[in-house]
């Protein structure tokens, strides 16, 4: 009976997550370059297109993160597959599905119908990742986009993204999260530093900045370490989306003209890490430079000009 219950306890510690998480870097050799990305899909279906070679070398051979939403399908499922598929590198993944998502942009609309459902996502999403090493962005921005929402909805909002960052806690032990706080010019360093501590930054890795946005590195390193002086007794680490900030921001925010690739995926550069979170040649929406295509779908041409700075 005693080896018995012995190898029981044993089985229930080598199924437990780990208690302490390791650093996904140290799990893992460099970052992962998905085969399936928007740009990766485009290159091969369209060999005779004359973009076709730019594209290929500077956007779809370079690390980015891959999206999920409600379009994802059973999310456990899909989330493990892709984890399941990245070897000994490191995935980047965006989950993005909080009931009103973009409430006040409107171009990227949706998310799950209610906080229940996106319970039950975001706990699915976690488990998809489970042991495994990976870097999470945290609904990109929720934290920033309240000036349309009430009292009420902002709480429930609040509420929704502690609850993912508990998920991920405890049921990713090896995964870096960083909750998205925006960017450099939308709200202010103190006021956005009260709305992470309330989500529940403390639970996870820290917050990430310039997600889809064009400001350079340079500003939203300034901006998250405003951040960081405005947190009461912590600090946080930080990652920047730098999918498009070469150029730096001309003060339009949906498929600008004149825009460029920034630094691909690295560690350290004046954050924790720098991503292209955003992927490059997405658009924004149905706006600027692309005003028949919807968000999140692929445009060639919005990829090749971030290549030359068109």
């Amino acid at each position: 009976m005693i080896r018995a219950l012995a190898l029981a306890l044993l089985a229930v510690v080598a199924t437990a997550p780990a208690a302490h998480a390791a650093s996904p870097l140290s799990l893992t050799d460099g970052f992962y370059v998905d085969p399936d990305s928007n740009p990766a899909v485009w290159v091969r279906d369209h060999a005779t297109d004359g973009r076709q070679s730019a594209i290929k070398e500077s956007i779809s051979a370079k690390p980015m993160a891959r999206w999920f939403g409600n379009w994802s399908g059973d999310i456990k499922a899909s989330v493990s597959s892709y984890v399941g598929k990245t070897g000994s590198k490191l995935p980047v993944l965006v989950a993005y599905n909080i009931p009103g998502r973009d409430a006040c942009g409107g171009h990227s609309g949706g998310g799950a119908g209610t906080p229940e459902a996106y319970r039950a996502w975001i706990s699915k999403f976690a488990e998809g990742i489970g042991t495994r090493p990976a870097v999470v962005i945290v609904e990109p921005d929720s934290l920033a986009d309240f000036n349309c929402l009430d009292d009420a909805r902002t709480a429930e909002r609040t509420a929704m993204i502690r609850y993912a960052t508990e998920q991920l806690k405890a049921k990713a032990p090896n995964t870096w999260a960083y909750l998205d706080a925006g960017n450099a010019q939308w709200i202010p360093a103190n006021t956005m530093a009260a709305r992470l501590d309330n989500a529940g930054v403390r639970n996870v890795r820290g917050f990430s900045l310039n997600v889809s946005n064009y400001h350079t590195t340079a500003a939203s390193t300034t901006y998250g370490n405003d951040v960081n002086a405005s947190f009461a007794g912590f600090t946080k680490p930080f990652v920047i989306d730098t999918s498009r900030n070469g150029n730096g921001h001309n003060g339009e925010w949906c498929n600008p003209g004149g825009r460029k690739l920034g630094t691909p995926a690295r560690t350290g550069g004046g954050a924790e890490m720098l991503l292209w979170v955003k992927v490059p040649g997405d658009s924004d929406g149905k706006c600027g430079k692309a005003p028949n295509t919807e968000a999140g779908k692929f445009d060639p041409q919005l990829a090749y000009d971030l290549i030359y700075g068109y």
